[in-house]
Parts: structure tokens; sequence; C-alpha cells
């Protein structure tokens, strides 16, 4: 055995569960990562995993893990990303327990992530929202229980791991109505409820009758609801929604996109960012500038206090024919 298997053995057990504290979800996609990894390297090197070492993950062998992540698994720039920054941290461990392979760790070290293009982000108008709400059939039980997911989601605003990991205890309908839950970085927050969500919430929980530990959001066997399993139901409610509001055809909607609308609708009311990276749990301010990049009624209304400058229509003609040869250059 090679001194890899040791060192992924302990940067699992020690660094990732014991000293970070990482949660289940950043624990299995750097398992998924270096199954990943491990296969590829030991297809080019003709051995099994175990009998790999430092050596074989080599910087030239990382890269083109990474465009084969890209090229035969379609995967995206920001996955390849991710699955590099999983291999940087081991490697990073990996410098402190094997000062004998800095070189090879240095080098896959100074990979860099991939830049890509950012897309602006999709939200739902108020008519596409009020159309995607009434898609699912209240006259069934799986129709009521997405219903009230569909609200709460649009409203707060809860990521999907969020969403899938409330339990009933989580929603407090009295004085001061919120919905508690741990986001990223193990932070918990409390987000506010309105009116119209604490109705349905408080019909959506007599006819759940379920423990506070239990499931917010069940399947009918009583288990939680899945992330596809959320975006399932989210697909199947935007295809009904569609024939009474053809503009969400050709949108992308995910259960991201009642995130984003959530955070759209708390702008356009006049909430400063700060407070809508606190309403959504963003670690960085920063992150909610996105909102406003993707905002043309924001933008235009900003135009529109801009007194336009006195400037004479037509095409700029150089006065001097030393400065006209300069400009034609």
């Amino acid at each position: 055995m090679t001194a890899l298997a040791p060192t992924l053995q302990a940067f699992f057990t020690e660094r990732l569960a014991r000293q970070r504290q990482a949660s289940p979800h950043t624990i299995a996609a750097y398992r998924d990562t270096w199954r990943l990894l491990l296969s590829y390297a030991a297809t080019h090197a003709g051995r099994q995993p175990y009998e790999l070492g430092l050596t074989d993950l080599d910087a030239p062998l990382i890269g083109k893990f990474l465009n084969h992540l890209e090229q035969d698994r379609g995967n995206s720039a920001r996955t390849r990303n991710a699955r590099l920054a999983a291999i940087h941290s081991l490697f990073r461990y990996a410098a402190l327990r094997h000062p004998e392979h800095a070189e090879v760790i240095a080098r896959v070290l100074a990979i860099p992530p991939k830049r890509y293009d950012k897309a602006l982000v999709t939200w739902l108008t108020e008519a596409e929202l009020a159309a995607l709400l009434a898609a699912p059939d209240r006259s069934t039980w799986a129709g009521r229980r997405d219903h009230a997911l569909i609200l709460l989601a649009a409203q707060t605003g809860l990521r999907v791991s969020e969403l899938t990991a409330l339990a009933s205890g989580d929603i407090h309908l009295g004085t001061g109505a919120h919905v508690s839950c741990t986001g990223k970085g193990r932070k918990q927050r409390i987000t506010p409820l309105t009116t119209g969500t604490v109705a349905v919430l408080r019909v959506w929980l007599a006819e759940r009758h379920g423990q506070p530990a239990q499931p917010l959001f069940p399947t009918r066997t009583g288990g939680r609801l899945s992330r596809d399993a959320i975006e399932h139901r989210i697909a199947k409610h935007v295809t009904t929604a569609t024939a009474h509001c053809p503009s969400l055809n050709g949108k992308v909607i995910t259960a991201h996109t009642l995130r984003h609308t959530a955070a759209m609708r708390l702008l356009h009311a006049g909430t400063d960012t700060s407070v809508i990276a606190l309403w959504l749990g963003h670690q960085q301010a920063e992150t909610t500038q996105i909102y406003l990049h993707a905002d043309l009624a924001l933008k235009e209304q900003a135009l529109a206090r801009i007194r336009p400058p006195d400037a004479k229509p037509g095409r700029y003609r150089p006065p001097d024919k030393l400065l006209a040869f300069l400009e034609a250059l």
C-alpha cells in the first residue's frame, strides 16, 4: 500500500469529519470526486486504485481528468471547479504529511479554476408565480403539499437542501411567525412568514399532523422528499402552469429559481441588499449583487434620474489634418 491510501483515509476521517466537522453533503461531494479520480487514474496507470501513489496523480493527469469531466461526462465548468477544489483540499493536507512530494503537490495546487460565463439569474414575475401556485391540484394530498412547499420556497427563499431538511417543529406560527433552518456552514437563521403563508402552513400542519421532528413535507410513506423529487414536482407543475401563463415557456425553472424569485421580490419592495443577504443566508453580501445586475427595471429607474448630457448629434470630425491622420490609424 502506498502513501496515498492512508493519507486519503486520514483526510476524510481526521481533517473533514473531526477537525473541520464538514457537513455530510460536503463529505459526499469530496468522496464522489475522489472515486471518479481514482477510477480514472487506475484505468490510465493499469493498476488498482490502492496501488496508486501521489506521484501517479501529477498535474498532467489531473488536467486530463478535468477535461474528461467536461468532454466525456458533460459536466459544467462549475462542477469541474468544484471537483478541483476537492482535489486541492486533499493535496494541501498531503503537503503537511508528505513533504518529500512537495514538487508534485505544488504543481497540482497551481492548477487554476476555469473561468466561465455567468448568466443572469432567472426569476418569476408575480403573474408567473401565481400561475405556478395555482398549478398543483389542491383536491389531492400531494397537491396541497406541493402548493405549501412552493409558496414557502418563493416567500422565504430557502435553498432546496434547507427545504428537504425542514421538520414540522421548524415552523412557528404564533406571534412573530417564522421558519427556522440551518443553512450553509451550519449557520442557523430564522425567516419571517407573511400572513398568507402562515394561513396555508397552518392548514397544512393540521393535515400533516406529524411530530415536531418529522419532515414538514414528507413523501407518501412519511420519509423526506429528496432534492430530485422536489425538482420533479416543480417541473410537473411548471408544465401545467405554462398552459395558463405562456411567458413560462422557455424558462428553466428549478427550486433555486424560487429562491431567486424571493430575492427579486424583496429587491422590488425596496429592501436593502444587506438585508436580502441576511434573509437568504449568504455568507458574503457581495453575492446579492447578482440580483441588481439582473434587474433591468432598477437600471431604467437609475437612468431616468440622470440628466442627459448636452451633446449635439453627429459624427466627430478632427479639426486638424494631423489629428485626422492619427485618428485614421
